[in-house]
């Protein structure tokens, strides 16, 4: 069995959920987590889990739309979570990349994700892109507050940040970005990792691995991700799918 651990199913049309998840299902993919990426779009993460058996949900604010309207506190963001079928916090992060919102406000949204997840008592779901040296000195701050566990989605930052994450306690997810051809030092990265801290994912609609890149990703797709991962790591994909699988209940423990 293979798990999704992060995609967007709400991003799909109703018509589309049902033939998604059967796809799913045809590749070894049992169960995935559709992501929360506002307050107001938490209710449909909730509403798809709630409705779907091998769906779970997070809730959280995308560094994105970090700007819109006022940051969830702290306790908002607990109190969504103690829903039973949200397992986890986010995603939240830093993007430097697309600098859609301050970077101050990021940063501020980031560390409120962080305090929510220590008090929940459930994983952060963490967004990385061009600012790894934030997201290494902020989750290594924020631990001087007590732990917390967490998770890098869709990797494809620098060696330094993974160890970093590594030596937190931290846990590593690779996308369909590992099969790209420009993806040698990445899939040189995951070659090394510790395999007790590996995931596999979508981000489905996005990032459709080889040979479907370019086109729309769902979350069946993660069985191809999981091959590259195998062959990268010279192990079967038998052996990938329950590592992986393992690794995602040590993390997400709230998941049944």
């Amino acid at each position: 069995m293979l798990i999704d651990s992060h995609c967007h199913l709400d991003y799909f049309t109703e018509a589309e959920i049902e033939g998604i998840l059967a796809r799913a299902h045809e590749a070894g993919v049992e169960r995935m987590v559709t992501i929360g990426t506002s307050i107001p779009q938490a209710e449909a993460v909730v509403a798809l889990a709630e409705r779907f058996p091998q769906v779970w949900g997070t809730i959280g604010v995308h560094p994105h739309r970090a700007g819109e309207g006022v940051m969830p506190t702290v306790e908002e963001l607990v109190a969504l979570a103690r829903h039973p079928r949200v397992i986890g916090i986010g995603e939240s992060g830093l993007d430097y990349f697309y600098d859609k919102s301050p970077r101050d406000t990021q940063r501020e949204g980031f560390r409120r994700h962080i305090r929510a997840a220590r008090a929940a008592g459930l994983p952060l779901v963490v967004h990385a892109r061009d600012a790894d040296d934030d997201i290494a000195s902020i989750l290594e701050e924020e631990r001087a507050g007590g732990a917390f566990a967490f998770l890098l989605h869709c990797f494809s930052s620098t060696p330094a940040l993974a160890e970093a994450a590594i030596a937190m306690g931290g846990f590593i997810s690779f996308s369909g970005i590992l099969t790209f051809p420009r993806s040698a030092e990445l899939r040189e990265l995951a070659a090394r990792l510790p395999a007790d801290r590996l995931l596999v994912e979508t981000d489905a609609p996005y990032l459709a691995p080889v040979p479907f890149r370019g086109k729309r990703c769902e979350p069946g797709y993660t069985a191809l991700t999981a091959k590259v991962l195998a062959e990268t790591r010279g192990v079967s994909p038998e052996e990938i799918a329950a590592t992986t699988t393992a690794n995602f209940h040590r993390l997400f423990t709230k998941a049944q």
